[in-house]
Parts: structure tokens; sequence; C-alpha cells
């Protein structure tokens, strides 16, 4: 059910590889409440093709930007005001990689060179869109930025490796920037903390389905899916709001703040 919340806005959606990413399925919720699209991902994301089809579906143009290069970000900002004839109104950050993930390495043994390479794609590359727009003036007056993150920024998942570290990077970044966009422009900037959801990104970290059936057990309401998170992505960017930033938002079914539950208990029981 569309409810027009966005209707008038026009947005950036990064990360869109497939129909079953976050990112996906939010471009889809934001056109169909109202909102201009523009698509973005990295080059080699875009040569896999699959963003053409989404384009088609919401009537985006896209166009391409690697996160770690700050002229492909500025030719992206300035490419989207020129399409919206105007500012842009919201920015969906969906980007993550980790290559000691890639190459199986152990959170004892990471390579700090891919390391560093993580840290630049994964969180940093927000600082970057964040500064591209602002020294471009890009975003609208009471705009909304919300970049995607996970809990173990806060505790502890073992195999999430080095990602954790770059969530809690990423949540920092937002929280920074957010004070200062905030007082210049009254851009309000927030991370939404996902349940684990099954998207090709996702399912490269080991142990993955485990964290998927845990987590489902651990929370009262259950997993929150993508196309739920796109429903939540919607509501930050809509004029509903306007007061919330510098928040790292929990969308996990209310697995952040459960200790323990009977599901559990009776499989541990077992």
């Amino acid at each position: 059910m569309a409810y027009n919340l966005l209707k008038g806005k026009k947005g950036i959606i990064f990360g869109a590889l497939d129909e079953k990413s976050i990112a996906w399925r939010t471009a889809l919720r934001c056109h169909e409440e109202g909102a201009q699209l523009v698509l973005t991902n990295a080059p080699v994301a875009l040569r896999m093709g699959e963003i053409n089809k989404l384009a088609e579906a919401v009537n985006a143009p896209v166009i391409g930007a690697d996160v770690t290069n700050m002229d492909d970000l500025k030719n992206l900002f300035e490419g989207a005001m020129k399409h919206f004839g105007g500012k842009i109104d919201f920015v969906l950050h969906s980007v993550g990689m980790s290559l000691n993930v890639r190459k199986n390495k152990p959170y004892t043994e990471i390579d700090y060179g891919f390391n560093q390479k993580t840290l630049d794609i994964s969180a940093m590359s927000l600082h970057r869109v964040l500064r591209t727009a602002w020294d471009l003036d890009a975003i609208s007056d009471w705009g909304s930025v919300v970049a995607l993150t996970y809990i173990a920024a806060q505790r502890v998942f073992p195999d999430y490796n080095e990602m954790a570290d770059a969530k809690a990077l990423l949540e920092g970044v937002s929280r920074n920037f957010g004070y200062h966009y905030g007082v210049k422009k009254k851009v309000r900037i927030n991370t939404i903390s996902q349940s684990p959801t099954q998207t090709t990104a996702g399912s490269g970290v080991k142990g993955f389905d485990g964290f998927v059936s845990y987590a489902e057990k651990m929370s009262p309401l259950g997993n929150a899916s993508a196309d739920q998170c796109a429903d939540y992505c919607v509501t930050l960017f809509s004029d509903l709001t306007k007061m919330v930033t510098m928040q790292n938002l929990f969308h996990d079914g209310g697995f952040s703040f459960t200790g323990v539950t009977q599901a559990v208990i009776d499989q541990m029981g077992k």
C-alpha cells in the first residue's frame, strides 16, 4: 500500500546489486511512494547488468560511481542534480565489502592492506558521499541520509570479522557528520541496524545462515525482512521524521534488547 510519503522528493540509492538487496527493495518502495530516483553502484557491479532491470522498473537513470573516488562522486551528484533539475532530498548508503572475509582470513590474522580497503569502502565512503554533497550543497534543507549497519558494531559476532569494525566506524561517521550537517542545513543522518538479511552480500559471511536462524529465535517479532527495512527507510526519508538525526536505529524485531527467549532456551535443552 502506498501513502505518497515521498511525493515530489528526489533521491540517490547506492548499492542495489540484485533483487534480494535491501537497496533494491528500498528503491522500489521509494518509487511506489512517489519519489524520483537516481541509481548508482560500483563499475564492477554495474557490469553484472542486474541494476538495469531495476532502473527500468523505477524509471531511473544509472550513474556509476566508485565510492572511494571523489571525482566519481562529484560526477554522480552533479549528474543527479542535473537530472532532477535541483537538489537531492534523500540518500541511501548501502555499501559494504570485506577483502579479508572474501579471502577467508580470520580476524586475528587480517591483512592490514585489505583492512584499509574494507574500511575505505564500507565506512569512509559515507564520509566521502557526505563531503561531496556538502561541498556541492547538493542536499536540500531537511534532507535525509540513511546508511545500513549491523549490531556487530556493538556486540561480538566472531565470523563477522573486520566488518564489525567497519560498521562501528560507519556509525561514528553518521553521528559526527550528522552534527555538522544538522547545524548547517538541517540535514539529518541516521543508520539503520537491520536484522541479518538473506542478501547476496550477507551470504558471503561465514556461518551467515546460523546468524539468521539464531536471530530469528532471539527476536520477539522475528527477523525484519528486506522489504520491511525498505518501509523503514521510506519513513526516514519522509517528512514524518524531521527531528530524528544522529541515531543508530535498531530494526531487528527486538533482538537488540532481548537477553534470551524461550525458543533459544528450548533449543539449548535439546
